[in-house]
C-alpha cells in the first residue's frame, strides 16, 4: 500500500467563514498517482470543521446561521473566562474535523452536489489542511 501526504493553507476572511477546499484535494489525489484506496482530510485545528454538502451561497450563510443558532457567539460558556471562542471549540467537536473519502478509479467518490468545505469558526486565520491518500 501506498500512502502521501499533502498540506495546504488557506486563509480565511472573518469570524466565520466558509472555504470551499475540494479542488485542493482532489490536486493531492491526482498527485498522489493512487488510484484506489481512502483519502482523509484533516483540519488540525480546535476551532474548525469540515462540511460535506453543497456549496451554494444561500446555503453557507444557512451553515453559519444554524452552527450559531446551536453554538451562540456569546453564550455562557466557561471556556469564555480563558478565551472568547468557546462556541467554536464546540462546532467543531460536535460536527468533526475530519472526512474520509472511498477513492475509486483515482476519482473521490461524493455526491453530485457534495464539496468538501472548510468552515472557520473563529477567524479570520490562516489554516492547514492535512490530505492522506492510502491505497494502490
Amino acid at each position: 500500500m501506498k500512502v502521501f501526504v499533502k498540506e495546504y493553507t488557506v486563509t480565511t476572511s472573518g469570524r466565520e467563514d466558509i472555504v470551499n477546499i475540494t479542488r485542493l484535494v482532489e490536486e493531492a489525489v491526482r498527485e498522489s498517482g493512487i488510484r484506489n484506496g481512502l483519502v482523509l482530510v484533516y483540519v488540525p485545528h480546535a476551532t474548525a470543521l469540515l462540511i460535506v454538502n453543497e456549496d451554494e451561497p444561500g446555503l453557507r450563510k444557512d451553515y453559519i446561521s444554524k452552527l450559531l443558532q446551536l453554538f451562540p457567539r456569546y453564550g455562557d460558556y466557561l471556556h469564555n473566562r480563558i478565551d472568547d471562542n468557546a462556541n467554536a471549540h464546540l462546532a467543531s467537536a460536535f460536527v468533526g474535523s475530519a472526512r474520509i473519502f472511498p477513492l475509486v478509479d483515482g476519482r473521490i467518490v461524493r455526491g453530485t452536489w457534495q464539496e468538501i468545505l472548510l468552515v472557520d469558526m473563529d477567524g479570520p486565520r490562516t489554516r492547514r489542511i492535512v490530505v492522506e491518500v492510502l491505497g494502490e
